[in-house]
């Protein structure tokens, strides 16, 4: 495999790190599973991260068709995808964590609901609009055949690595505190807010090439 190769999916997970925050969910997933026993909270992470797999690939899978189907060229959905990724950046990085993502209504629904993997913590915690986005641009950037499988396997590799945390997430929460989880959060979301402006830039130099 090819160093670029390589260095795409690096950067596609590292954006999708950015992106969900899975560090800064931690303390989501475990308010709404203090109620159940280990074995119990460990099923719904398993559930939540099978989910985003799901999700995440069928965006990976079909993104270009609905682009063709609404007749959106794939500049101006990064330039779309970017300004997006960039409010949920700013709101990282405000500290107002996941009110971008999940609004009082589904919050409300979420605690009268048995699966609370799929909904709320992998849709739309997890696999929102900007993880969403993130893999439309790079599926649809990167078409061939061994760039889509390995953007795929890179998805299966970072909801293991966030089923890995969720099972901890009790110690790390404790570990670091309110405090430290502002603060990664914050990280999170400059990188993120980077990542924007690069799909912007990417997407506005095609658009207007005076521009370049």
């Amino acid at each position: 495999m090819q160093t670029l190769e390589l260095a795409i999916f690096l950067q596609f997970f590292v954006g999708l790190i950015a992106a969900v925050n899975p560090i800064g969910i931690m303390p989501i997933f475990v308010s709404l599973t203090a109620h159940m026993s280990k074995e119990e909270r460990n099923k719904t992470a398993y559930t939540a991260n099978i989910a985003v797999t799901i999700i995440l690939t069928v965006s990976l899978l079909a993104g270009q068709f609905l682009l063709d189907m609404f007749s959106i060229s794939l500049d101006s959905f990064r330039v779309a995808g970017g300004l997006l990724l960039l409010t949920i950046a700013f709101s990282m990085m405000s500290g107002k964590l996941g009110e971008d993502k999940q609004n009082k209504q589904e919050k409300s629904e979420s605690i009268s609901r048995e699966q609370i993997g799929v909904v709320p913590l992998a849709m739309p915690l997890m696999a929102g609009p900007g993880a969403i986005s993130s893999t439309i641009v790079y599926g649809s950037r990167y078409p061939s055949v061994s760039n889509t499988l390995g953007i795929a396997a890179t998805i299966v590799i970072f909801a293991f690595s966030c089923w890995l945390l969720f099972r901890a997430a009790p110690i790390i929460v404790r570990f670091l505190g309110q405090t430290g989880i502002n603060v990664i959060t914050r990280i999170m979301g400059l990188i993120l807010a980077a990542l924007g402006i690069e799909f912007i830039a990417n997407g506005l130099r095609a658009l207007f090439p005076g521009l370049a």
